[in-house]
């Protein structure tokens, strides 16, 4: 931060406020403290028959590499609205019965990583601007060596191994992220 969104001043410090006990940006003109918190990334594993919906980024970080549609959540949206936003808008997908299947910490980061299974309504899918190309995967054809990220992994894990039994259960975690990813 260079300038305090209250008031304008450019004179802030890290201190520890009275009645605190982290470190905060504090205005040293108005005394305002402006919280940083983690952010929410969510959205969605679309499911059609046996296979799931993937999306290549066409950003980075990561370019190039397969993800799940996900991204982060918007103000005055909820959970569900944010996860089906985000599959519309990198997948023009259109998802149904989202239900909720991975909560995860990525406290390195500071973010926190939501994630819903879903239906797909149909198969009328394309990129969007932020994807090269969107693709249905079986289990034996998903990238495993080109997904963008070690949480995207971890939660197509859990997919396949809970199809196996039919029982989704909510995974929730801290995952500790390696500072190359």
């Amino acid at each position: 931060m260079n300038y305090c969104s209250h008031c304008g001043s450019a004179r802030l410090v890290t201190k520890i406020p009275d009645g605190d006990h982290l470190p905060r940006i504090v205005c040293e003109d108005c005394q305002t403290i402006h919280y940083q918190n983690p952010k929410v990334v969510t959205g969605c594993l679309p499911q059609w028959e046996d296979k799931v919906l993937l999306c290549k980024r066409a950003i980075e970080p990561r370019y190039g590499l397969w993800t799940l549609p996900a991204g982060f959540m918007e103000n005055k949206e909820s959970l569900e609205q944010a996860a089906a936003r985000e599959t519309w808008e990198e997948a023009h997908a259109q998802v149904e019965r989202l239900q909720l299947y991975v909560v995860m910490s990525l406290s390195r980061i500071s973010q926190i990583y939501i994630i819903f299974r879903a239906n797909l309504q149909d198969l009328t899918f394309s990129a969007g601007p932020e994807t090269l190309e969107t693709k249905l995967f079986r289990q034996d054809e998903i990238p495993w060596e080109q997904l963008a990220f070690p949480i995207i992994h971890r939660t197509l894990t859990y997919y396949f191994q809970d199809r196996l039994t039919g029982e989704f259960p909510v995974h929730l975690g801290d995952m500790m992220i390696p500072s190359s990813a």
